[in-house]
């Protein structure tokens, strides 16, 4: 299989322009931290810096909670730093779930891209 990819990919390379094989290059796959790295480009990379200072706030909030859970002596009070805890926890997962899906959304575009350039090298090779 990985044969007939890199055949594809050298037939696409060849009916390609230079700038057009290089832009191609660059929308091959990403590992896990130029996916990361990509969250913070583009239009949206506000709302991904304020995600993750709000992760952070969430966690520290949640550590507190915790601390105050061991150290409570009545029960309203383990019930109240333990509701705390599991909101503050439910929260940090809520914002890590969103922050992978925009990198999952990510990296559809990009094999979306991928397709329309070999679409439209292919179709340039036909006429």
């Amino acid at each position: 299989m990985k044969n007939q990819t890199e055949d594809i990919d050298r037939l696409i390379k060849e009916t390609l322009t230079q700038e057009e094989a290089k832009f191609y290059d660059e929308l091959d796959e990403q590992n896990v931290f130029g996916k990361l790295g990509s969250l913070f480009q583009g239009k949206n990379s506000w709302l991904i810096v304020v995600m993750n200072i709000m992760t952070l706030i969430f966690f520290v909030l949640f550590v507190y909670s915790i601390v105050q859970f061991f150290g409570a002596n009545e029960n309203k009070e383990l019930l109240k730093w333990g509701f705390g805890a599991i909101m503050f926890l439910i929260g940090v997962s809520m914002l890590k779930v969103f922050a992978w899906m925009q990198m999952d959304k990510n990296a559809l575009l990009r094999e979306m891209k991928r397709l329309e350039l070999q679409v439209s090298s292919l179709s340039g090779k036909l006429s």
